[in-house]
């Protein structure tokens, strides 16, 4: 069966709401949750998790707050922390691997380390038993493909498009997913710009899909109150995980 990752902000609309959210989407057939780590520069986002991480961080959001709601949220659900490099530098990768492993989440998903850069942490990463997500984007070569994927933990992140989250294009990923599996066995997942009537598409050939924008959209929709929006949502990821194993 095809597995769906879903993203939501931490701490947006509240704290209270993420770990209800998170718990609603375990039982719609999310398979792995993004706990999205509120940043003021979120460059690989489009606007709208753009604006619901600036809201987050107006309404006061710290990283102990990411701590404590994934203490409630990960024994439930297969979790990852989805960041910015800079949280992670100056508070200290040793810090995040300890309060991960406190809090039973996996591992990270940080889309603005590079594979090389990434390359001094994942040892103690992988030796505290989680996983660094790598990135794998349309324009990668085959030899750099190889590189990258040989090792790869978990699953393998591949972009569907060159840009930001949430722009709906499209391309042809077959060719890309044919080379990322001549190479490993580690699942291949599909995210940006997937949503209920792309993600039938996005999933062919591939093991998953990760969906961020389309659940965020209807965090920020402020005519719906808390229970609309879990409710929404919850009908949003089971549709999606319907459709990607038809």
């Amino acid at each position: 069966m095809k597995k769906l990752v879903a993203y939501i902000t931490t701490g947006f609309p509240s704290l209270e709401f993420t770990v209800d959210a998170a718990l609603a989407l375990a039982d719609s057939g999310v398979d792995t949750l993004e706990l999205g780590m509120p940043f003021s520069d979120p460059v690989a986002d489009g606007p709208v998790i753009e604006k619901a991480n600036l809201k987050a961080l107006q309404n006061g959001f710290k990283l102990n707050h990411l701590f404590e709601v994934s203490r409630k949220i990960a024994p439930h659900i297969d979790t990852l922390w989805m960041g910015y490099f800079n949280p992670f530098y100056h508070k200290g990768m040793d810090t995040f691997i300890s309060e991960a492993n406190k809090a039973g989440v996996n591992g990270f998903i940080i889309p603005d380390l590079p594979f090389e850069e990434a390359a001094p942490y994942k040892p103690s990463i992988e030796a505290a038993g989680l996983s660094l997500i790598d990135f794998i984007a349309p324009t990668d070569s085959k030899a750099r493909i190889e590189q990258i994927v040989t090792d790869a933990k978990k699953f393998i992140y591949l972009v569907a498009y060159a840009g930001i989250t949430g722009a709906g294009k499209s391309e042809d990923l077959q060719g890309i997913i044919t080379d990322i599996k001549t190479f490993t066995d580690t699942p291949v997942y599909v995210g940006f710009g997937v949503d209920q009537n792309t993600a039938k598409e996005k999933a062919k050939g591939a093991d998953g899909v990760i969906v961020g924008s389309a659940f965020v959209k209807v965090l920020l929709d402020e005519s719906l109150s808390d229970t609309q929006k879990i409710t929404k949502i919850s009908a949003i990821a089971k549709e999606i995980k319907e459709k990607i194993n038809l």
